[in-house]
């Protein structure tokens, strides 16, 4: 299966170096690139593309909001930010606005690769550091949020101890392992959690967990 990308950067250099590189991998193919997000939208509905690399700072409409709009849209694409600034506002503005991961451009191209790859996958790229990031920053909540009651109530036990270990970063192996059980099965729990919530991916039931309360900072939930 190839994988269309959709590069959107406002600096033509970077673009071309992607461009020139990616298209060195037999299963990617660069569908089309965009200088700003509203670019961005007009050339995602033309060209379909499975994956988009997004930066943030970009004139007219930036990263996140271009991420927002496309991941709201039908049929929409998974969205990777590549960024030059490791800043919080950044992280947590590009996950709620519906990114499937979130990746430096000083990256190695091997982790550019096996992240395009794991969103397109329909997997989350978030690093340990993001999580660990997104725990401080609810850690410092006066009042911690508790979840709609509903919401709890269309989990079952097995599926709320799922969302909690999602949420703590474990991937679907270290889930097995921590429960004891297949990946199938996690995969599986994992799916219905996520269709009960509606949510896209791991990046959302991050966000999701610890905005509504389901696990707290220091590890309770």
């Amino acid at each position: 299966m190839t994988i269309r990308l959709l590069i959107v950067d406002d600096q033509e250099l970077i673009r071309t170096g992607f461009r020139l590189f990616l298209q060195t991998q037999n299963d990617l193919e660069v569908a089309g690139e965009a200088a700003d997000g509203h670019e961005a939208l007009t050339q995602a509905a033309v060209l379909r593309p499975d994956v988009v690399l997004m930066d943030i700072r970009m004139p007219r409409m930036d990263g996140i909001e271009a991420t927002s709009r496309l991941t709201t849209a039908g049929s929409s694409p998974r969205v990777l930010v590549l960024t030059t600034y490791d800043l919080d506002e950044y992280v947590f503005g590009a996950l709620r606005a519906g990114a499937s991961g979130f990746l430096l451009k000083d990256a190695s191209r091997e982790r550019l690769l096996e992240a395009i790859r794991v969103v397109h996958a329909g997997e989350a790229l978030l690093s340990p550091s993001i999580t660990r990031r997104l725990i401080e920053d609810y850690a410092t909540r006066a009042e911690p949020l508790r979840p709609p009651s509903r919401l709890l109530a269309g989990l079952t036990p097995r599926e709320r101890e799922i969302l909690l270990l999602v949420a703590r970063g474990l991937s679907n192996p270290e889930i097995a392992a921590r429960l004891v059980v297949t990946e199938a099965t996690v995969k599986s729990h994992v799916g219905s959690v996520f269709a009960k919530l509606h949510l896209r991916d791991r990046a959302q039931a991050v966000v999701f967990a610890y905005e509504n309360g389901f696990v707290l900072p220091g590890g309770s939930g």
